[in-house]
């Protein structure tokens, strides 16, 4: 049986190392690569064509929601477990809108992590016992689709969240545009409509809107 190939993507270098020592002490399990940045997990991921990456949801320059919606267009085989310390239903809902495979709460990951893989590798879903209910429960609870309220940040277009995820990072107008390859000026449309949609007034407001839905991190 080969080995299941395994990209991880965290922030904080004590995450991955906890996680890579953990799956490398199983024979079947292999590191192939990590990522500091939701936008290097994004590319790692189309390079690297790993079976699984363990992504975190705060990720630096492009969240983990965001960057499960880019991977699952880039390399759409490749299976996505979400490792985070957040177990919102809002959330949870989310996740799994935008193609997770799996859920596991860091909390969890030491008894977890490796269950998960086992069943990442016969390409099922794996959630940790909280999530699970909460999933449940939300499908359970679910309205019917006219009836949906918007999920949030919902109004914005992918690139419009990107660029609100940069922006409340601390990054420039020119900054952005240099992370995202387009102008100046199409950053500051983006951000004016941003801005519009939100009702928001200033870049302080975009920061507590980022924040409260879990874009970043304070």
């Amino acid at each position: 049986m080969s080995a299941l190939r395994i990209l991880i993507a965290d922030d904080h270098e004590v995450v991955r190392a906890g996680v890579r020592s953990l799956l490398e002490s199983q024979p079947d399990c292999e590191i192939c690569g990590e990522a500091v940045t939701g936008r290097q997990v994004v590319a790692l991921a189309q390079q690297l064509k790993p079976d699984v990456v363990i992504l975190d949801i705060t990720m630096p320059e492009l969240n983990g929601l965001e960057a499960t919606r880019q991977i699952r267009k880039v390399a759409p085989t490749v299976q996505i477990l979400i490792l985070s310390v957040h177990e919102s239903e809002e959330l949870v809902r989310e996740i799994l809108n935008a193609g997770a495979h799996g859920y596991v709460l860091k909390s969890d990951a030491g008894r977890e992590l490796t269950a998960a893989m086992q069943a990442l590798r016969k390409h099922e879903t794996f959630f940790t016992s909280r999530v699970a209910q909460i999933a449940l429960r939300a499908y359970r609870d679910k309205k019917p689709t006219g009836d949906a309220p918007p999920s949030p940040g919902g109004v914005l277009t992918p690139r419009e969240r990107e660029v609100l995820q940069l922006l409340a990072e601390g990054k420039s107008n020119k900054e952005t545009a240099a992370a995202l390859e387009i102008s100046v000026m199409t950053v500051e449309t983006h951000r004016s409509n941003i801005m519009h949609k939100l009702g928001a007034h200033s870049v302080a407001e975009l920061v507590h809107y980022a924040v409260r839905h879990k874009i970043i991190t304070p």
